[in-house]
């Protein structure tokens, strides 16, 4: 075990019980203020650790690597790096935050110039996404998603149990927590019309899913197997995949989601690193049939991640909609890389590969309207008297996660997004 992951650390910070940023956790972002140009940072309790000021006092000169990259407005060149700099980086701030370590502690003029408190802090995307992946490997959502539009017997497709299943999405429109996303408008068609109709989408839903980010490239031609795939993988966002349900289930035949995908979705603005995750990792469901060989992996490839999805009207009131866990996944984040890649495609710094919904065995788990309100057969009762059967105008979405273990949360901030109408 890493010793930056020790229950036992404590930091000369304050960070109060339920926090998701204890010591332990310290994941990766990318912030700005009134007087601080965009740089990384480093999450503690309720503050940020300027790691470019932290670099110019001269405290990660024991870490040989350019420091520039820690000026830059996405973390790309940062975790390009390699996992021996970038974990290096973390061990050495754990030591540096440690309540038994002076360095800091002591020194009130070097706080100031180090910490900013993350309410005074605007967040941005931590890395450019050249390219963006969306599977479909939860096999609870997969079911009831088959069960809604075809025969209940045959839900699963028969290629499903046998490869991760995805597409390509589009990065240009992926945005961090905050952001607010027109409704998107497009073509629809009822089931008694002749002709489709064009409009705001009347079926807006959001997907609830978590987010590996590469770390580092591949090129054209080759492949990353399940035992290379966590050396590729730098960390884990929470993930929003905005879903037009009615757009989509008119223009997906014969190529798949388009419109009804492309015009949002939501990243959280902290990278938590996999080692900070380590501790955390448990048994994958049992595949059965037996997947190919290039599918097969050994050890603990699952995360028990729990994850919260909240609603919130326009007048303020929320209601928890959701309650999953990451560790549902059907495919782990290993074989979704390296079923990405055995064709020989290659990967690119920054690459974003979302999950897929999320969906638990019951349907106070389930990962979307589509199956929480089942179709808009059992509408959502929110506490102000309104009801929900997908996301309507002025709604908010809050995703949460968080995973905890021997007195230690390691939690992700908010992943949260707005609907606004239609232009």
């Amino acid at each position: 075990m890493s010793r930056a992951n020790n229950p036992k650390l404590k930091s000369w910070i304050e960070v109060k019980t339920g926090s998701d940023f204890p010591i332990q956790n310290l994941p990766f972002g990318v912030f700005k203020t009134d007087d601080r140009s965009a740089r990384a940072g480093v999450a503690i309790g309720d503050y940020i650790l300027d790691l470019s000021a932290l670099a110019k006092a001269g405290l990660l000169d024991s870490i040989n690597f350019d420091k520039k990259v820690l000026w830059q407005k996405t973390l790309n060149d940062f975790i390009a790096l390699g996992k021996p700099i970038t974990n290096a980086v973390r061990e050495r701030l754990s030591d540096l935050l440690n309540i038994d370590n002076a360095e800091m502690k002591n020194n009130t003029e070097l706080q100031k110039t180090v910490l900013v408190k993350q309410s005074d802090a605007q967040m941005l995307l931590p890395v450019h996404v050249p390219n963006y992946t969306d599977f479909y490997s939860s096999r609870e959502h997969a079911t009831n998603v088959g069960t809604m539009f075809r025969d209940p017997k045959n839900a699963l497709l028969p290629n499903w149990l046998h490869l991760p299943v995805g597409y390509h999405g589009r990065a240009s429109s992926i945005v961090v927590s905050g952001t607010p996303i027109h409704r998107p408008k497009g073509q629809t068609k009822a089931d008694d019309a002749e002709n489709p109709s064009f409009g705001p989408s009347k079926l807006l839903d959001f997907e609830l899913e978590v987010a590996f980010i590469v770390s580092k490239e591949t090129e054209l031609g080759s492949s990353v197997s399940t035992q290379q795939a966590e050396d590729h993988i730098f960390g884990l966002v929470l993930f929003n995949d905005w879903s037009a349900r009615d757009l989509q289930k008119w223009e997906y035949v014969p190529l798949g989601p388009f419109l009804a995908k492309n015009f949002g979705s939501i990243a959280s603005p902290w990278i938590v690193t996999l080692e900070a995750l380590e501790p955390f990792k448990i048994e994958s469901p049992e595949q059965e049939p037996a997947v190919l060989p290039y599918l097969q992996f050994d050890g603990q490839k699952n995360y028990d991640l729990h994850l919260q999805v909240d609603i919130v009207t326009g007048n303020g009131v929320s209601k928890t909609v959701s309650n999953s866990n990451f560790k549902y996944m059907y495919w782990n984040m290993c074989q979704q890389l390296a079923h990405h890649t055995v064709n020989g495609c290659n990967i690119q710094v920054g690459d974003l590969y979302a999950s897929g919904t999320i969906s638990g065995p019951t349907p106070d788990s389930y990962g979307s309207m589509l199956e929480i309100s089942w179709q808009g057969k059992n509408p959502v009762a929110m506490p102000d008297g309104t009801e929900r059967r997908f996301i309507l105008d002025n709604d908010t979405v809050v995703i949460k996660g968080y995973c905890e273990k021997d007195g230690v949360r390691i939690g992700f901030g908010e992943c949260s997004g707005k609907i606004l109408p239609a232009k």
